[in-house]
């Protein structure tokens, strides 16, 4: 039996550093800085609901247990996605 590999690897993300003011996210060899302003939904999480986060495909990941959804556009654009609803 021969197994291959399907796709390219999506696992290259990790959370490198959280502080009282944000938190830094790794993908691919470079650090996006998220700050709580700006993504709200990890300012009360714990170190383990921060941590715990997948890449669904090259620049979409998942924070599951805090039901939060972002593009890499999203992390290093967010002037582009304003958070209030009309």
């Amino acid at each position: 039996m021969n197994s291959q590999t399907l796709g390219a690897s999506t696992s290259v993300v990790e959370v490198t550093h959280i502080d009282s003011r944000g938190l830094w996210l790794y993908v691919d060899g470079r650090e996006h800085y998220m700050p709580y302003d700006l993504f709200p939904w990890f300012a009360d999480a714990t170190v383990r609901q921060i941590s715990r986060v997948n890449r669904h495909q090259p620049h979409h990941f998942h924070w599951p247990e805090l039901d939060v959804d972002l593009t890499l556009d999203m992390i290093d654009h967010p002037e582009k996605y304003p958070r209030t609803y009309s």
